[in-house]
């Protein structure tokens, strides 16, 4: 067999982002600012592009209220899709977003949404005639699933996903497919493909990954609900990286089933899927649905567990409107936050306290050796899925997110992993990895038993009802400087839910954000992202924290995320009144 050239690799890409381009409608092309204009929020607006009707429909970010129009035929599905696709198309062009897009077989879907409408006098379901984007992840029939790979160019999926499935049967409109780095497993997004994906509240910082497509277009409002994917924070970093909200469900909480990956066959740390939008209560309103729709019956891996209404009302937490205990964890003993997430967490617990809730710190248990043992899963095979995928083609495999050009001076060749475990990454054997899974159930066990150990500290009477943290050690970050995951990963080794949600009243600020003098470095990934911290360079950046619950505590996290939110409102509105 002839080994594939470079030549060969780089003229299918070429080919196949020539198609891409292609598929825009000529009249939905902008003239996109400089490269020098960094904060491109409010480009679709002024671009002239979209009406004073669709501009409407873009900027109700309720997703309630979208879906309320839909039903009552208001908006029609053809006029929704249509605006948000043409948002979409501008926010790719303004940060690279986009992967497929097929605007006549989404526009036709819309249009059979319409007629059932218009027949049987109700709504196919609760998500009727939405508009929803998808990872480029998510299969849907007659259509490429790419996922970053120069080899995968021309795979045609024979069938939908579960979660296709699942949405149409809900109503949606899946309208999109987005971005994604090479191999999924950066918390940035560039591949050979389709290129790099850019943070619309600054283009030269990464949008995160590896859902970073999503998070850019949800964040210029070109889809009003994205499903990414999270094996290690890919929905939790984008998210707070572009100002989002977005859930990590517990292992097989959501349907996953015939969705591509990287790395397939390892199920010890399962990837799941969640949304992002810019509402809590569109991530409700999505699990709701999907929930409603019982996936269990299609992907035999999902839990069989419906929509839980009474913990959603925090039974479990003694009730809708009890006094609640939050631990917050400051810093994770391994990489120390920069000086804008320490506002932040002060800001959440100012508001919860004022709310009446308690607030206590976390302590933490046995980081270190649950670090090592997820990455040491995540490497048994030494590389050998990346390698062998990227054979398909002949394309290099991508040592670095950092650009070849204008890169950051502290951009990071080498990941976490390597900074903490150094060269001990190798080939396992099975039974080595059997040891492995052995010691993270063993970690699990005793997490766990430290969490329940908190009702000692808490005065309600139960364990500590959720955990608050920085999402990463920074806000986005220049491209290339994204290396650390641990803070995500961290709860998807232990399989804890966990939801993003932004400090609206915390923006990256030099005046309240100066550098912080140097500590007592743990090791070389902590003194490199100190050193990486600039106020200048990080103003205006939206700043986010996760909330974490238990494991498959989805309706609960997504309820006590809301009194979070709402102290948080609560507490924003009384300053202001008092200013």
């Amino acid at each position: 067999m002839t080994e594939p050239s470079a030549a060969d690799w780089k003229a299918l890409c070429a080919a196949r982002k020539r198609h891409q381009s292609d598929a825009i409608p000529p009249a939905w092309n902008i003239q996109p600012p400089p490269d020098d204009h960094r904060n491109v929020l409010d480009v679709p607006v002024a671009s002239g592009l979209l009406t004073a009707r669709e501009l409407g429909i873009t900027d109700t970010i309720d997703l309630e209220i979208i879906l309320r129009n839909l039903a009552a035929a208001k908006w029609s599905s053809v006029e929704v899709t249509t605006a948000f696709y043409k948002r979409a198309i501008i926010a790719h062009q303004l940060t690279n977003c986009l992967t497929e897009i097929f605007i006549d077989r989404a526009l036709d879907r819309a249009r059979q949404v319409d007629e059932y409408l218009h027949l049987h006098g109700k709504p196919i379901g609760p998500l009727h005639g939405l508009p929803i984007s998808l990872k480029d992840q998510f299969c849907i029939k007659g259509l490429e699933t790419i996922m970053g790979y120069a080899g995968w160019i021309g795979r045609v999926a024979e069938s939908d996903s579960v979660l296709v499935h699942v949405l149409y049967q809900a109503g949606a409109v899946p309208f999109v497919r987005t971005n994604v780095p090479q191999t999924l497993q950066w918390g940035e997004t560039y591949n050979h493909v389709f290129g790099r994906t850019t943070n619309p509240y600054n283009r030269y910082m990464t949008s995160g990954g590896s859902s970073g497509g999503e998070g850019a277009l949800v964040a210029l409002r070109g889809s009003p609900l994205g499903v990414g994917t999270d094996i290690g924070g890919s929905v939790r970093i984008p998210s707070a990286f572009c100002g989002l909200y977005g859930l990590r469900p517990s292992y097989e909480r959501l349907p996953y089933c015939n969705a591509v990956n990287s790395q397939e066959g390892q199920e010890s740390i399962s990837s799941v899927l969640g949304p992002m939008a810019n509402t809590l209560g569109a991530l409700r309103v999505f699990t709701q649905a999907v929930l409603a729709a019982e996936p269990w019956r299609h992907d035999p891996l999902c839990v069989r567990k419906p929509w839980s209404a009474c913990e959603y009302d925090l039974a479990d937490h003694g009730g809708r409107g009890a006094r609640l205990c939050f631990a917050l964890m400051p810093d994770n003993g391994v990489v120390k936050p920069h000086p804008p997430l320490a506002r932040a967490l002060a800001t959440v617990k100012a508001a919860l306290e004022a709310a009446g809730h308690t607030v206590i710190d976390w302590e933490n248990h046995r980081h270190l050796e649950i670090y090592k043992n997820g990455v040491s899963i995540f490497n048994a095979d030494d590389g050998v899925d990346y390698r062998t995928e990227c054979a398909r083609s002949g394309e290099p495999l991508i040592q670095t997110m950092s650009p070849s050009t204008d890169a950051h001076e502290y951009a990071l060749d080498a990941p976490m992993a390597r900074s903490i475990l150094g060269e001990n990454i190798r080939h396992l054997s099975a039974y080595e990895l059997w040891q492995l899974h052995k010691e993270k159930r063993t970690l699990r066990k005793s997490h766990l038993d430290h969490w329940e150990a908190t009702a000692s500290r808490t005065s309600t009477g139960r364990p500590v009802d959720a955990i608050v943290s920085p999402v990463a050690p920074y806000t986005a970050v220049p491209h290339g400087c994204n290396s650390d995951d641990f803070y995500t990963a961290l709860w998807n080794y232990l399989d804890c839910t966990a939801l993003v949600f932004p400090v609206p009243s915390v923006v990256c600020d030099p005046a309240l954000d100066p550098r912080a003098p140097p500590h007592e470095f743990w090791n070389a990934e902590d003194a490199a992202v100190h050193a990486l911290y600039d106020p200048e360079l990080f103003a205006g950046l939206p700043v986010g924290l996760q909330l974490v619950g238990r494991t498959l505590e989805e309706e609960g996290v997504l309820a006590m995320a809301r009194v979070v939110v709402d102290a948080l409102e609560a507490r924003r509105n009384a300053r202001t009144e008092g200013a």
